[in-house]
């Protein structure tokens, strides 16, 4: 299945992250009155992903701004926002769990630095993995958690990085659109390795979280790997199909 809505350039999704801003004003927040019963096992996991979702995204919005596309650019701005919202609500999490948030982690240290090496398309490539493991990984929250506000709060994520891929899809087809057909099917296929690589990292890292909800870490890699398919697929400038921003009843195009 794959990823891209044929006819839907930035503008829309500039429109699209916007309505999705004012509909989140307009919901609010979770009640973060309420105590989150998080075993320590997620605990540890969550402040991870916390910190990863809590980048300024400085560079990326910089390389945004000189690709040369004002509402490209825009874009990026909206959708660099709502990660800080994951990191916002992640540590609001946490603290309804009794506990703190972390100043740094190798992980995030490796990948940020991996991401700024080059240009705006290995920078997204880059992204892409993390956001495709994100989505099994707040999906495994989202379905295996005991705590309802832990529930809640990983499905507003979930529900946000589904809409974020097909958006990073959208730019990396059309970075690699000039290259022969090979090429983008071998860059497309290399990206599907770096993946599977950080998805094995991220299951023996976080195993006993996943353990906890109910989430096998070879279940997690091949979970992974296997919904990439229509992403890689996006990529590489084949016949593609995704959900419009802003949407939520097409959920299972990339879930």
């Amino acid at each position: 299945m794959n990823v891209i809505e044929n006819g839907w350039g930035y503008a829309e999704w500039v429109a699209g992250f916007e309505a999705e801003r004012e509909r989140r004003d307009g919901r609010g927040d979770p009640d973060w009155s309420r105590t989150a019963a998080l075993p320590p096992e997620l605990v540890r996991s969550l402040r991870t992903f916390q910190l990863g979702e809590g980048g300024d995204g400085a560079e990326l919005i910089a390389k945004a701004r000189r690709a040369g596309d004002p509402v490209y650019a825009r874009a990026v701005r909206l959708f660099v926002a709502e990660e800080r919202n994951h990191a916002r609500m992640l540590a609001l999490l946490l603290e309804a769990g009794g506990a703190g948030t972390l100043d740094g982690h190798w992980s995030d240290t490796a990948f940020v630095g991996l991401r700024r090496l080059l240009g705006l398309r290995v920078e997204l490539f880059v992204l892409m993995v993390a956001e495709a493991v994100a989505l099994r990984y707040y999906r495994a929250v989202r379905d295996g958690s005991a705590d309802p506000l832990t529930r809640e709060v990983a499905g507003r994520i979930h529900a946000d990085e589904e809409r974020h891929v097909p958006f990073h899809c959208l730019r990396l087809r059309e970075a690699l659109a000039p290259l022969p057909a090979p090429a983008r099917r071998a860059a497309a296929l290399a990206w599907r390795g770096a993946l599977a690589g950080a998805a094995a990292l991220v299951a023996v890292d976080h195993g006993p979280a996943l353990r906890v909800l109910g989430v096998s870490r070879r279940a997690f890699v091949a979970e992974t790997v296997r919904a990439s398919a229509p992403m890689a697929a996006a990529m590489s400038g084949a016949r593609a199909t995704a959900a419009r921003p802003g949407r939520r009843s097409r959920r299972a195009v990339i879930g």
